[in-house]
């Protein structure tokens, strides 16, 4: 038999192999399901890939890859007989020595039954494990160490979700200048550009700089970086991380995120006290008086204390909790609800699995696809057997029978490089929102996008106060948010008192009394919203200097999903996080359509098209100054590259774009822009001499505008580290004038994310509004020169009905738990981790974050 078994694997041999040390095995999830070794078809490992495959997708494997042997695994869980006295035990316990307990069936009333197996296709020739005896050595080995290897997602579990962080070996020792610097809590910027996001203190001297270090290259200029290459201060604090619990530290000298123990002492330095964040009483007597209303908002929001009916079946599957996940699952949950979504990836189901990547764990649309299936068929939400029922009657408890699905495969891929999402701690669920809607536009490229149902154009109005002189500009959101503006609460009486109260309770050491929430009207919220705000540093091209500005946004465009965030927290002067204790009368229905915006009125008059003065940085001067200089080409590279038969000309532009590094760079810029018409033609440099007439000096000034910046200069733009799309956007802005294209750069970061979308906009109709007329109520969708590329809304009237709303308990979004409400089948069902139970008394003025669908016109 043992030379049956030996004869029968020998076609098979060169593709079984050993799991090797980075190596991660998929046991414990199907990559294209939710299916594990406890579902009825067990999990089927492939032995070369090591990915993991329910039973109705291990055939697509084989079909696509030729892989035909597969380690089968089964976890049987059986409940033991009430009153057996049988001790709960697993055999087989070596087969399963690292796949974890499933945390629903753990305990005294549980055993379990591990069963492996290797089974070939396509004749599923089954062979039973372990049987080392009758196996070659090879095959025994291979089998062990799947067998032992932790799965893939075991060190991602709640204990350590993220990645393992080291103290930095800066922390203890850090020299910390004593120069009186102190930051304040909010309005931050860059010191060295306007970026206000993205924003990191270093723990040194107290700069606050930009960074650059998210994997997709947005999130600033990298000024914090340079600012360590020229003074080598190596530790720096991410600032809108800063909590009680700790904040993200960054170790440039190390280059990767580290721990800080000292960090509370290095902040204090700057003015920012975590220790009294951190202190929870002062001398015996309670130094937070808001503990009861906390309680209260868990309560009210959850709904708890009352029997809520658990319902099943499509679109009433839970979400597991990973370990402070709620975040993830609460937005995922209110997205899989939009038909755009479902149509997107459930509706296109076997198509993205049939044409995923070889490693389907790693692609976006089969995991948004997977978990799309997962809520919505049903599938993974049933409801209890009738004998169930009555043995939990007779034992006189209630367990939740729906155990939810895990979106970990999900999280472990959306949150790849990313600081904060990537940790095991709890994250804004409105920032993660953003962020799903990022990558959904980032990866429907060329096919539909469903999230251009959020997308829509804000139109802004910025008017000069000494000349009365306007500027209008359109700018692309997702999301509008609402201050909560205190002064306007309807029981300011009520709150007025209140605060007398607890100022003599603690003047007097008393208990605290009975908090009382401001109401406070949504008429209100929108008011403020559309209040007129000042505009810091702004630069007046009417009088060519500084001056007062004031700035108001209207609806250029209503999208069809409106997403409303109520901004709820904020910091206090002491940088002690704050939630402010608020209820807000959120509308059923909403009509925006007074707030639509209406473009440039009769009697006003623009501001001149005039860019500010110029005052480059003396490193950025001497930088561009360097890049203009005559090159210096390596002529050996050349003729290297010249003798394999490429075009000389190309060949000196592909030396010269890769800066000399070698004939192996150059080759690959030739591979990459062989096909560009201008490939064989000779090199010229940019020049900043004689720029020509600007755009703004002559009628023809956009038409100038619409033609594509040499690629020369996107080039040295590019090499400076700025993003392609808004080196483009710069060189239009300026008619190719590359000192002021970098002035452009400086003065617009906040443009980087929309530069290419909103400079088609501005080539199409420089006088007009970008898109049709602004009194078109017509549901349609819109893309400038039919680009899809372009910022595309779905424009229609302003009407719209609540559908969704998220809420969060806890004083900081950075801790506490999150719950969603989803108007489904006209019921209010509450979503909170894998519990889905129809909803009593949804709080809806409690919300965070709300979702409203656009009703039709008729």
């Amino acid at each position: 038999m043992a030379a049956d078994l030996g004869e029968l694997l020998v076609p098979y041999m060169p593709t079984i192999r050993v799991p090797r040390t980075g190596d991660r095995v998929f046991k414990s999830e199907c990559a294209f399901s939710f299916d594990s070794p406890e579902s009825e078809g067990g999990l089927y490992v492939c032995m070369n890939t090591f990915l993991g495959f329910g039973r109705e997708h291990v055939e697509r494997h084989y079909r696509k890859t030729g892989q035909s042997v597969y380690m089968h695994l089964k976890r049987h869980v059986k409940e033991v007989p009430a009153g057996g006295g049988a001790i709960p035990r697993r055999r087989n316990g070596k087969v399963f020595l690292d796949l974890e307990l499933n945390r629903d069936f753990n305990g005294e009333d549980y055993e379990y039954e591990d069963e492996a197996k290797l089974v070939i296709f396509p004749d599923h020739f089954e062979i039973p494990l372990p049987n080392i005896e009758e196996l070659p050595a090879l095959v025994t080995i291979a089998c062990d160490a799947v067998l032992n290897a932790p799965s893939a997602y075991k060190k991602q579990e709640p204990e350590s979700w993220e990645e393992e962080i080291q103290v930095s070996r800066h922390a203890r020792s850090l020299r910390q200048l004593d120069n009186g610097v102190r930051i304040p809590p909010s309005g931050w910027k860059c010191q060295k550009c306007e970026m206000r996001e993205n924003l990191w203190l270093n723990l040194t001297d107290g700069a606050v700089l930009c960074g650059k270090w998210f994997f997709d290259g947005s999130g600033g200029n990298g000024h914090a970086l340079e600012h360590y290459r020229e003074t080598n201060y190596p530790l720096a604090v991410k600032l809108d991380t800063i909590t009680p619990d700790g904040a993200d530290i960054y170790s440039f000298e190390e280059e990767e995120a580290v721990l800080d123990p000292h960090v509370s002492e290095h902040l204090s330095h700057f003015g920012i006290d975590m220790l009294q964040m951190q202190k929870g009483t002062e001398n015996g007597h309670h130094t937070d008086n808001k503990p009861r209303p906390r309680v209260s908002e868990w309560e009210v929001i959850q709904e708890s204390g009352m029997k809520l009916k658990e319902v099943y079946g499509s679109g009433y599957t839970g979400i597991k909790n990973l370990g402070s996940s709620c975040y993830l699952s609460t937005v995922m949950q209110v997205l899989f609800s939009i038909p755009d979504f479902q149509r997107m990836y459930v509706g296109n189901l076997q198509r993205i699995f049939d044409y995923s990547p070889l490693d389907p764990t790693q692609d976006f649309a089969t995991q948004m696809a997977k978990l799309g299936h997962g809520l919505l068929s049903g599938q993974y939400s049933k409801p209890p057997m009738k004998s169930e029922l009555i043995e939990q009657v007779m034992k006189e408890e209630y367990k939740h029978q729906q155990k939810g699905i895990s979106a970990r495969m999900l999280k472990a891929l959306v949150s790849r490089g990313h600081l904060e999402f990537s940790s095991n701690r709890q994250q804004d669920a409105h920032e993660f929102l953003l962020h799903m809607i990022n990558l959904v536009e980032r990866n429907s490229a060329g096919s539909e996008n469903p999230s251009d149902v959020f997308r829509f154009l804000v139109e802004e109005r910025v008017q000069c106060c000494q000349t009365r002189r306007v500027r209008y500009t359109q700018r692309v959101d997702y999301c509008i948010q609402l201050p909560a503006p205190f002064e306007a609460a309807s029981n300011r009486e009520e709150l007025l008192a209140y605060e007398v109260k607890r100022k003599e309770a603690e003047e007097n050491m008393r208990p605290p009394p009975e908090p009382v929430r401001a109401r406070i009207p949504f008429t209100a919220c929108l008011q403020a919203f559309t209040e007129p705000e000042n505009v810091p540093d702004f630069w007046s091209s009417a009088l060519q200097a500084k001056s007062a500005g004031v700035k108001t946004s209207r609806f250029a465009s209503f999208p069809e999903y409106l997403v409303v965030q109520i901004k709820k927290f904020t910091f206090g002067v002491d940088w002690v996080p704050k939630k402010l204790d608020v209820v807000i009368d959120v509308p059923d229905f909403l009509d925006l359509n007074r707030l639509r915006a209406t473009g440039l009125q009769a009697g006003e008059e623009e501001l001149p098209d005039l860019m500010p003065p110029i005052v480059l940085p003396e490193d950025t001067r001497g930088m561009l100054n360097q890049l203009l200089k005559t090159p210096e080409i390596d002529e050996a590279a050349v003729m290297q590259l010249a003798e394999m038969g490429f075009p000389l000309e190309a060949c000196r532009k592909a030396v010269y774009y890769t800066g000399n590094m070698g004939p192996e760079m150059a080759f690959n810029w030739i591979i990459a822009h062989m096909e560009e018409p201008d490939f064989a033609e000779p090199l010229t440099l940019p020049s900043m001499i004689d720029p020509g007439p600007s755009a703004g000096d002559s009628p023809t000034g956009a038409a100038l505008l619409g033609n594509s910046p040499p690629e020369e200069s996107i080039a040295i733009l590019t090499s400076m580290g700025f993003p392609r799309t808004h080196s483009i956007h710069a060189l239009k802005a300026t008619n190719n004038n590359l000192e002021r294209a970098l002035d452009w750069i400086f003065t617009h970061p906040e443009e980087e994310e929309e530069s290419d979308a909103l400079s088609d906009m501005a080539d199409t109709e420089p006088n007009d509004n970008a898109f049709s007329n602004a009194n078109s109520h017509s549901d349609s969708t819109l893309s400038p020169d039919g680009d899809a590329s372009g910022p595309r809304v779905k424009d229609g009237p302003g009407r719209y009905e609540l559908f969704a709303f998220i809420s969060h308990m806890g004083a900081s979004t950075m801790s506490g738990h999150y719950v969603c409400h989803i108007k489904k089948e006209g019921r209010w069902v509450i979503y909170n981790d894998h519990k889905v139970c129809l909803s009593e008394r949804p709080p809806k003025d409690l919300g965070y974050v709300y979702f409203y669908h656009r009703l039709s016109s008729s």
